[in-house]
């Protein structure tokens, strides 16, 4: 008989669960997808940020001589380097989230090969969303210009001012 047959079983679901099930795997896949991406393209902001820094200390190293010459302390030139690092991580989080808010307009669609059911999705660019990018911005910026704000706080007052 089919009702004592245990290779057949059946489990009622919402309409709704069943699908959520169904794209359990795909939505894994493109989460973890995503964070590779993430950590990828900010190791390249990171680099970015440093290589953009240690210019700016290079083209200074008579003016922060200067300062130092002034009676400016150590922690006055790492603040303002750090501070400018800080900047440029938040307008580079501006510009992103601005080219970002843009993917709102699109709907992705791709194949689940599972359940042969196409699985379709959308971004939204959400209050939350734009401050923890704003935020993860300045983090890169700091820490991208960490190391170039402490070269240049601990440079040579001589050496500093001969590199003219």
């Amino acid at each position: 008989r089919v009702e004592t047959d245990p290779r057949l079983t059946v489990e009622a679901k919402l309409e709704t669960r069943y699908y959520l099930d169904q794209s359990e795997a795909m939505s894994r896949f493109l989460r973890i997808l995503g964070l590779v991406l993430t950590i990828v393209f900010s190791i390249g902001a990171v680099i970015g940020a440093t290589i953009t820094m240690y210019a700016a200390v290079a083209n200074r190293v008579t003016e922060i001589g200067t300062l130092r010459a002034l009676g400016f302390q150590r922690r006055s030139i790492l603040s303002a380097f750090i501070m400018e690092a800080l900047l440029l991580g938040l307008c580079g989080g501006i510009l992103g989230v601005s080219a970002a808010s843009f993917m709102q307009l699109i709907t992705i669609s791709t194949m689940n090969w599972q359940s042969f059911s196409e699985l379709a999705f959308s971004f939204s660019l959400t209050f939350g969303i734009l401050w923890k990018s704003l935020a993860f911005s300045m983090v890169m910026g700091f820490v991208g210009g960490a190391l170039p704000a402490l070269r240049a706080s601990r440079m040579n007052i001589v050496e500093a001012l001969r590199a003219t």
